[in-house]
């Protein structure tokens, strides 16, 4: 099996001026497409040549042997689940059984925002702040590196992107403005329902 590229769920230019297109031909065009090329690379004519993604990445999170698969494999589910977690005209509050819920597990949606601009803003160098369900509660948490929350028996929901790449062409150090951004105007909360099985 080889991996490619997933297309943009969207165009280039879909998320401006909130993420520039510019932005887009880096992040996706590039850094997203080295993780799939190295991929590719690591496992040809190894065990792990035919497997799923996700199989791959469980089977190589806990072999230090295979921590360049690991962070390959890992980076290239987290971008894909990170362009369906941005939409043309999101954020602003969720609907239905999900807004119920964050209000359930975080006081309110108000709360919730503040709690995951924190993470985002706190998480040290590189890494996700993500919207994850775990035991029936909904939960926020944040990974450094291609870490990812189903490793750890969480189900990711959402996620925002902090690594530098994400926003320094649009908002160079300023992270929790791009995190509000992401918020205000861009969270895709249909998809975040749909994984919670909402929808």
């Amino acid at each position: 099996m080889t991996f490619t590229l997933p297309p943009l769920p969207y165009e280039k230019n879909a998320l401006e001026p909130h993420i520039s297109s510019r932005t887009l031909d880096f992040h996706h065009g590039k850094h997203h497409q080295a993780y799939v090329d190295n991929l590719n690379k690591l496992i040809a004519n190894t065990e792990l040549e035919n497997k799923p993604l996700e199989e791959i990445i469980r089977l190589s999170a806990q072999d230090t042997a295979k921590a360049g698969i690991f962070n390959n494999a890992a980076q290239v589910w987290n971008h894909t689940f990170y362009w369906h977690s941005l939409k043309k005209a999101g954020g602003g509050l969720p609907q239905g059984v999900l807004l119920k819920r964050i209000a359930q597990d975080f006081g309110d949606y108000d709360k919730f925002k503040e709690a995951f601009k924190q993470a985002g803003a706190t998480q040290f160098g590189s890494g996700w702040a993500w919207l994850v369900e775990e035991k029936g509660t909904l939960k926020i948490v944040k990974t450094g590196n291609a870490d990812l929350p189903m490793i750890h028996g969480q189900k990711a929901l959402l996620t925002c992107d902090v690594w530098e790449h994400a926003y320094y062409l649009d908002y160079q150090n300023r992270r929790p403005d791009y995190l509000e951004v992401f918020l205000n105007h861009l969270v895709n909360w249909d998809f975040a329902a749909k994984n919670l099985g909402t929808t």
